[in-house]
């Protein structure tokens, strides 16, 4: 008797939270993941939502909330995921503040491929100031749509000056990044442009310095084989008060199997 061959099935992955966040000068204090959702891995979809969230006199934000979805879309046969994450109100001790944030990522994989076709259009920066000062920020959405997978970030590390400049030396330390194999890694900025008239704050890559307060990192994009994780706000405080933090955090991968 022939036994039944496998039927391959897709596993879902998709996740993103609102805030997190942990201080360590004055005292060492871990904030709870706020606002995270999670898609299992038969597809659904989820949503988390936490209001007038407020830390001591640290952070604050007047809304935090994401969501997750992922289903077999019949017309052509792909997998789709999609997570937003948005914080609005958001205030990093009076220096940091924005209106609103959204990261959001949609993974669209056809039937038979071994990656997703991924798209960050929708994440944005609403009204973000630094010291209440404007920041500008320019979100290049046009390099990324050609780049919507680990194999075409390879492509284009070789061949496209444009995303090879940005993933070489993200922290503009010295380090030149290498050909990535199967098992590598890029990480990159959604940023193209960003400014501020903000007094004292200097600009490296996708990262402001904030004399007092510490490192503020953009639009960061980190790319694995099947996988994309967009994190809209990273923070390395580094001052009095010292800790690291993120706001606005999204990740996809899903995959067949067999």
């Amino acid at each position: 008797m022939k036994s039944e061959p496998a039927v391959s099935t897709f596993h879902y992955h998709g996740c993103g939270h609102a805030f997190s966040g942990r201080f360590t000068r004055p005292f060492d204090q871990l904030i709870d993941v706020q606002a995270a959702s999670s898609l299992p891995v038969i597809g659904g979809h989820g949503n988390s939502r936490i209001e007038h969230f407020q830390f001591r006199e640290f952070v604050s934000f007047k809304k935090g909330y994401t969501h997750v979805s992922g289903g077999l879309q019949t017309d052509d046969n792909s997998n789709n995921t999609l997570v937003t994450a948005t914080v609005e109100g958001l205030n990093m001790l009076d220096i940091l503040t924005a209106d609103r944030v959204v990261a959001r990522l949609y993974s669209k994989h056809p039937a038979g491929e071994p990656e997703g076709l991924v798209t960050m259009v929708g994440s944005k920066f609403e009204n973000l100031k630094i010291a209440g000062h404007e920041v500008n920020v320019n979100l290049d959405f046009a390099l990324f749509e050609n780049i919507r997978t680990f194999k075409e970030a390879q492509k284009a590390f070789e061949k496209d000056q444009g995303f090879r400049k940005i993933a070489l030396d993200p922290f503009h330390a010295g380090h030149e990044l290498k050909q990535q194999g199967s098992n590598g890694a890029f990480l990159c900025s959604l940023v193209k442009e960003m400014d501020t008239s903000c007094p004292g704050v200097k600009r490296t890559g996708h990262c402001f310095y904030v004399p007092g307060f510490g490192n503020v990192f953009l639009g960061e994009v980190m790319i694995v084989h099947g996988q994309r994780t967009l994190t809209m706000i990273r923070l390395e405080l580094g001052s009095a008060i010292a800790g690291s933090g993120t706001a606005g955090a999204a990740d996809v991968i899903g995959r067949h199997w067999p």
